[in-house]
């Protein structure tokens, strides 16, 4: 671990305990086992240090989303199964590196506010993983996406379903109950963006075939007198 890493996770760790408003670099320092000076000399300000923190915090869940999304298409999954992996795998990684800070919501509202720009940079390159697992599934497994759809297209939207599901459970709290909506919405969304097949659409709007009446007649032994074959082939309502 480098001397920054060890500052950075000291820094994750403070902030947490004390909020952002309330931490001081003193306290950053102390828990990273370094003087004052020594950490200025990694980071001019207090502000710079949380920037630094949330970009460390972005990066690794950009790695936690690729290891999902691939661990899944190992596993065999669908176009779902993949995305859904990757999304919570991300949001699962910025969950934890917070949890049980009761300072969690101060910490999002600074991090949009200080960190706009990281915030803004990051959110492009979530959509650009996302789009480029759709179009290499799409690859792979054969599929084709619904007519006006693109990978980038679904991207945004499954983005879109993820600031949805973030409006219902702020802070993305209580964990489980967010992840779950938030996997049914995305499971729908999936449904309907992958085309299907002509030949299966078909084959669900061709009207079922009836089944043909079988005349007893037909399945009657040879060794029946002829007049008791004849009463039994008779259609009901004794007619012929």
């Amino acid at each position: 671990m480098t001397p920054q890493d060890r500052i950075l996770d000291a820094a994750l760790r403070v902030f947490r305990r004390h909020g952002y408003r309330r931490s001081s670099i003193e306290q950053a320092a102390e828990a990273a086992g370094l003087s004052r000076q020594a950490l200025y000399h990694h980071f001019q300000s207090k502000e710079v240090l949380f920037r630094a923190v949330i970009a460390q915090l972005y990066e690794s869940a950009l790695a936690s989303e690729t290891a999902a999304a691939d661990a899944a298409a190992k596993a065999g999954g669908g176009l779902d199964d993949i995305l859904v992996a990757q999304v919570k795998a991300r949001l699962k990684h910025l969950i934890a590196s917070f949890e049980g800070s009761p300072h969690i919501e101060e910490l999002f509202s600074e991090h949009l506010t200080l960190g706009r720009d990281l915030y803004q940079k990051y959110a492009a390159a979530f959509g650009g993983q996302i789009a480029a697992t759709v179009e290499q599934v799409c690859r792979r497994q054969r599929l084709a996406l619904a007519k006006g759809m693109t990978a980038s297209t679904l991207a945004r939207y499954i983005e879109m379903a993820m600031h949805g599901a973030k409006s219902a459970y702020p802070s993305m709290l209580p964990a489980n109950a967010f992840l779950k909506d938030l996997e049914v919405m995305l499971r729908t969304l999936v449904a309907g963006a992958v085309a299907v097949p002509s030949a299966q659409r078909s084959a669900k709007s061709a009207p079922a075939k009836t089944p043909k009446r079988k005349t007893i007649g037909k399945s009657l032994p040879k060794s029946l007198p002829k007049s008791l074959a004849k009463s039994l082939a008779r259609k009901p309502g004794g007619r012929r």
